[in-house]
């Protein structure tokens, strides 16, 4: 009996145990109590352990004849119940994917959202340079931050929320959400709530950008919807060839700096085909930028389509080669603006605005070289030169509170080289039309514009000849 039991002893540990345990190792169902620890925040390594339970798949496209490897966030551990904590599972899908080389050229490297599910992550890196140049986010379902400041960890910063650094060829793409649960940041009593007695109360008031791509390139973002972001919803600085189509941004008209798309230091631009409903401006367009196309954007309610604000604390601003056209800007504070503070250097030049329509704009066509956020700004000499500025085909409603053509230049660099043609503003209330304002502008009319800004003034300035204007 005692050599028999052992016989199944001897068994039991030769078959069964190994047999459990390659049961246990293709079981891909992720484990939630063995959390692995993703290294983003470093330059990108090795793809983390859990890769081996965190499997992709190949997908082929056969219309375009692309091949795509997917890594779905759901098999790195995430849940998509909008409570859970999904970082390091979209941490670890980031880090697999980054590691993961084209095995041809076209291949894709996807990381799916799936639809029908909901993820909370804390505020994230996304490093590259990654060994693929073809990387898809692919946001089908709806992604979000924590539920506003209360929420969100004491050691993290709270001025970003999803950061892409040093990435190439990194597109966001599909239907999915990206909610930014904006309104608790919005309340807090250091932001300038409008209305008749609207005060500021001081106290913490970093609010984070929902989505900020920092020195990288050919960035492509397409058919997502991004809506209530604490503060920016998009933010490129220092990075070239980007591609925005197709993009829906929504925020109440009364939320606080939620600018749809802020640029700064970056070029080779194309916003197209997208709708920015918001508390600022729909675009606005920093220092260091140029070769920027903005084209068929439905813009409002908002701020509008601004350049600026530059110059502000006495630096310098170069701004080159933008141009807006066939677009709608309707019920907003601004139309197409460029605002510089007092005591800047540099130049904007090169802008055009062409065919666009404006449906109860209070400033359709404004250049504000006076601009100030406090009223405490002292008068200074030096400003931010704008010169060669095209105004064609605008035509619509302004509210009449304000002038339909605004143009308050430097005292010692003035506006030059403006160009107005076919221009036709009406009242969009009452008969009466209010006069252009020009102030120190330089430019002609090459129709008869209404209404019509006979305030320019004709030629080049003198003082332009006697002062050494900084030219970018």
């Amino acid at each position: 009996m005692v050599s028999f039991s052992l016989v199944l002893i001897w068994v039991f540990f030769l078959f069964y145990i190994p047999i459990q345990c390659r049961l246990l190792s293709y079981n891909t169902k992720p484990h939630h109590h063995l959390l692995a620890i993703s290294r983003i925040s470093l330059p990108p390594s090795p793809a983390p352990e859990a890769a081996a339970v965190s499997p992709s798949y190949n997908a082929h496209d056969s219309i375009n004849n692309k091949v795509s490897t997917v890594f779905n966030v759901l098999s790195f551990g995430a849940v998509g119940d909008g409570f859970s904590d999904e970082t390091q599972a979209f941490k670890m899908a980031w880090d697999t994917a980054c590691q993961t080389e084209q095995q041809q050229q076209e291949e894709a490297i996807v990381i799916l959202v799936p639809r029908s599910y909901s993820f909370m992550i804390q505020s994230t890196i996304f490093t590259g340079p990654c060994k693929s140049s073809n990387i898809s986010f692919q946001i089908d379902g709806t992604l979000m931050p924590p539920d506003g400041p209360d929420f969100w960890p004491r050691n993290i910063t709270k001025r970003q929320w999803l950061v892409f650094y040093r990435v190439n060829g990194v597109a966001l793409l599909g239907g999915g959400l990206i909610d930014g649960r904006g309104q608790k940041w919005w309340d807090l009593p250091c932001k300038p709530h409008k209305g008749v007695n609207g005060t500021t109360a001081p106290g913490p008031c970093d609010s984070p950008v929902a989505i900020r791509f920092f020195m990288s390139s050919n960035v492509t973002v397409r058919g997502i919807r991004v809506m209530n972001s604490p503060q920016f919803h998009f933010r490129f600085d220092g990075c070239q060839n980007v591609h925005v189509e197709s993009l829906s941004i929504k925020s109440p008209s009364m939320s606080p700096n939620t600018d749809g798309i802020h640029i700064e230091n970056t070029n080779n631009v194309r916003i197209h085909n997208s709708l920015i409903a918001n508390g600022d401006d729909c675009v606005s367009i920093g220092a260091g930028c140029y070769n920027v196309d903005i084209k068929n954007l439905t813009c409002g309610p908002s701020h509008g389509i601004s350049i600026g604000s530059l110059g502000m604390r006495n630096s310098r601003a170069c701004v080159s080669n933008i141009t807006v056209s066939d677009s709608i800007i309707k019920h907003s504070d601004n139309g197409v603006r460029i605002k510089t503070w007092q005591g800047g250097s540099g130049q904007v030049s090169g802008v055009k605005f062409h065919n666009i329509h404006m449906d109860t704009v209070r400033n359709p066509i404004i250049v504000d070289q006076y601009y100030c956020s406090t009223k405490s700004c002292q008068n200074q000499t030096s400003a931010v030169h704008v010169s060669d500025i095209v105004y064609s085909n605008i035509k619509g409603t302004y509210d009449i509170r304000s002038p339909a053509i605004h143009f308050s230049c430097s005292d010692s660099v003035p506006c030059t080289n403006l160009t107005l043609s076919e221009i036709e503003l009406l009242p969009a209330k009452g008969e009466f039309m209010s006069n252009p304002i020009c102030w120190n502008a330089y430019g002609i009319m090459e129709t008869l514009s209404i209404p019509p800004a006979f305030c320019l003034l004709d030629g080049n300035p003198l003082v332009m000849q006697d002062r050494d204007v900084d030219q970018c």
